[in-house]
């Protein structure tokens, strides 16, 4: 079960799906297998999500996420506020066009993009956490449709309010820390070496990345919420991979249609072929080699790639050892 206010069984009125994650969880491998993009009943874009995408990205280009907000120019505030607005508004545009075409809308975002600056950069910078007006000045404006009242409990840590968020079925993929953070470290490695990051940018796209914590704080969030007596819904990369009787149940949990699952594939068109965002041209075509990068296990396969996992539980000393080997650290 998960969190939502519209039932998924509700053909007059499609629900809206929201999968949490963070990188190098397998969550790209879970839309293959979905075939999220090619689900008869499903709205979403060409990243199938990634809508907070350009408003992270602006934020860790102008070194915002680097320091406390109370060293943020008034200008710095106000150009990510803007962009975080038009990221939302272009969510909002896609559930808009879903409902007219009673489908679901579907996202998947990372889960630190969608937090509010101001509790991020207080995170990773040892600073202070805002103050509640210090934090407001990034909430989205949010149409009148969802309430008139638009509250931010502990646990919300995003720039998007209680009422908003309960309408969305919020679900989550999770992987082990000791699998997720080699794997996101070797992917920063690639992007390295063709220019992309140095190691500064290494270190602080560790910061950003290699933290459970704003998915943890999410998925308190809906155990904290009136009227929803089971947790959200739940899925482990290393079930993705091992086990497809739960990829099935995930998928009809979520009410997708279990008849367009994959579990292999022969695509002549890659995701990253597509990829957009960015300012001009230049940051665009970066951006599809950066996404071919990062995608290039998924978009080689034909399939599950399964000899490339690690079964649990994992010998934390063993770990360490190949670690240090690899790395030469």
């Amino acid at each position: 079960m998960t969190i939502t206010t519209i039932a998924p069984g509700n053909n007059a009125q499609p629900h809206r799906i929201f999968l949490a994650s963070v990188p190098r969880t397998a969550s790209n491998l879970l839309l293959k297998i979905l075939n999220i993009r090619n689900q008869p009943t499903v709205l979403t874009n060409q990243k199938s999500g990634y809508f907070f995408y350009d408003a992270f990205m602006q934020s860790r280009r102008d070194g915002c996420i680097h320091k406390p907000l109370d060293q943020w120019t008034t200008e710095e505030k106000t150009e990510l506020k803007a962009t975080i607005q038009e990221c939302f508004n272009n969510i909002e545009d896609y559930s808009t066009r879903a409902r007219a075409e009673k489908k679901i809308m579907f996202t998947k975002e990372h889960a630190f993009w969608f937090v509010n600056p101001g509790f991020f950069t207080s995170a990773s910078d040892g600073a202070s956490t805002p103050a509640p007006e210090q934090l407001k000045q990034f909430h989205v404006s949010i149409p009148e449709r969802y309430g008139s009242s638009q509250t931010f409990s502990a646990n919300n840590k995003t720039f998007m309010s209680d009422e908003y968020l309960r309408t969305w079925q919020l679900a989550f993929i999770i992987r082990h820390p000791a699998l997720v953070y080699p794997s996101l470290y070797r992917a920063m490695q690639k992007l390295s070496k063709a220019g992309f990051i140095d190691e500064d940018g290494i270190k602080g796209l560790s910061v950003a990345n290699m933290t459970m914590e704003w998915t943890r704080n999410l998925f308190d969030w809906c155990l904290e919420q009136p009227d929803e007596p089971v947790p959200p819904l739940v899925i482990d990369a290393h079930d993705v991979i091992h086990n497809p009787a739960a990829v099935v149940k995930f998928c009809e949990k979520t009410g997708l249609d279990t008849a367009s699952m994959q579990f292999e594939w022969n695509d002549s068109t890659n995701v990253s072929e597509n990829w957009t965002g960015g300012v001009d041209a230049q940051e665009v075509e970066t951006g599809k080699v950066a996404a071919s990068i990062m995608l290039s296990t998924l978009e080689e396969s034909t399939g599950i790639v399964k000899v490339m996992t690690i079964l649990l539980p994992l010998n934390r000393d063993m770990s360490c050892t190949i670690y240090i080997g690899a790395w030469a650290i």
